[in-house]
């Protein structure tokens, strides 16, 4: 979309009532300049687990049986795991997540509706037998790295347990 078009198409909304004019120019090119994919913390994740050698796909689109579709930060295909990197702000950490003082009559609705998509997309994930990580952007990178291979390890567990269920057999 051009940019005069969606400037046109901001000042409709903001006209409508559907989201708050923005305090001043700087604030609005603040809030344009966030990022749903690539942040910080993701990639210094990623690139952490690719020294260490593991192999994932990001931003993947994952299409679930029960028509939910989202999009991991870092995600193991074979070994079904998908990674989370949550920002605080943004999905409401009990850390660090605090209500905003400017426009509560937004943001609040904005982030609890951010909340309750974590939790469906968990469910929605796990039903179709996925392992779900989520890392808040304030974890130091030493505990991410551990969630992640601790996660893909148990997973590499379970699926060779399926693959060969006789292996520990002795048989």
């Amino acid at each position: 979309m051009p940019t005069g078009d969606r400037s046109e198409a901001r000042k409709r909304a903001h006209a409508a009532g559907l989201y708050p004019v923005p305090l001043n120019e700087g604030r609005s090119r603040n809030m344009q300049a966030n990022r749903r994919s690539n942040t910080k913390p993701e990639v210094v994740l990623r690139s952490s687990l690719h020294r260490l050698g593991y192999r994932y796909r990001k931003d993947l689109l994952l299409r679930l049986p029960d028509g939910v579709k989202v999009r991991p930060d870092i995600v193991f295909t074979a070994r079904r795991v998908a990674v989370f990197v949550d920002g605080c702000f943004w999905h409401f950490c009990p850390v660090h997540g605090r209500k905003p003082a400017v426009n509560d009559w937004y943001w609040s609705p904005k982030l609890m509706r951010n909340v309750e998509r974590d939790r469906t997309v968990n469910e929605s994930l796990s039903s179709a037998g996925w392992t779900v990580v989520r890392i808040w952007e304030h974890e130091t990178i030493e505990t991410a790295v551990e969630l992640v291979i601790d996660a893909v390890t148990l997973a590499s567990n379970r699926s060779s347990t399926l693959v060969n269920p006789e292996a520990d057999s002795g048989t």
